[in-house]
């Protein structure tokens, strides 16, 4: 794609997230640019085209993402590869959701409302797994609308800080009831502890494993030692001593 038609879309792009896609004319789009109408339409016939153009990476990368976690096998690794993923590809297209929660509207028309329809019921069940009793059906969509929103409502935070914390938010609603219970101030998932009151130094062999496939699953370190109650040096050695 040329430079013109790629200055066009960001155009767009930061004037329908501010402004509402229907509040925004070609004309506006053109006076941004400094073109004329003429121009704009040489390369765009219409708004609609333009919208097409602005959500299909969003949609195809979603799509792509959730196919891929499908394919992690463990039921937990294909949850938790399907949150990541999805959080991972808001997160890089922030102001297309933006400009699409700013008009509401626009999750209704075909083709754009049908594909995010279809993602987001297999993203909840995915996320869901192989339970299907309404409990774990609830706390999975409960998940899901908390994946997008804190992307649009803090625009302004840095991105690795927001999908910590929408994670950190997402493994608290999929706490088994006994993680719940936990005292406040006790580590979380309810792994022993090591001598010294500090992170366990080693990995029992079936954690081991699950790190293994974690990681396998495409998990950074750090998610995968939170996840298991140990500091991330301990499932590098853990990869390590798999690996060799």
């Amino acid at each position: 794609m040329s430079t013109t038609p790629q200055r066009i879309l960001a155009a767009a792009r930061a004037l329908f997230a501010e402004h509402g896609y229907r509040a925004t004319s070609m004309q506006a789009i053109a006076d941004q640019l400094g073109i004329t109408k003429a121009a704009l339409y040489y390369h765009f016939d219409s708004k609609d085209e333009l919208l097409r153009h602005l959500t299909l990476p969003l949609l195809d990368e979603l799509e792509g993402a959730l196919n891929d976690a499908e394919t992690a096998g463990d039921p937990e690794a294909v949850r938790w590869r399907a949150i990541e993923g999805y959080v991972d590809v808001h997160l890089r297209h922030r102001e297309t959701l933006l400009m699409l929660v700013r008009d509401m509207t626009l999750l209704v028309q075909a083709p754009v409302a049908d594909r995010f329809r279809a993602a987001i019921a297999l993203a909840n069940d995915l996320i869901r797994g192989p339970e299907h009793d309404l409990a774990q059906r609830v706390r999975a969509a409960q998940v899901v609308a908390g994946l997008a929103d804190p992307v649009v409502l803090f625009l302004d935070e840095p991105p690795e800080q927001v999908k910590r914390l929408i994670l950190d938010g997402a493994r608290a609603l999929l706490a088994t009831p006994a993680e719940k219970e936990e005292p406040a101030g006790t580590r979380p998932r309810g792994r022993p502890r090591g001598r010294s009151g500090g992170r366990p130094a080693a990995l029992t062999e079936p954690d081991a494993q699950r790190a293994r496939d974690l990681y396998a699953a495409g998990h950074p370190a750090q998610v995968i030692a939170d996840r298991l109650g140990v500091s991330r040096a301990t499932v590098y050695r853990c990869l390590k001593t798999s690996a060799g």
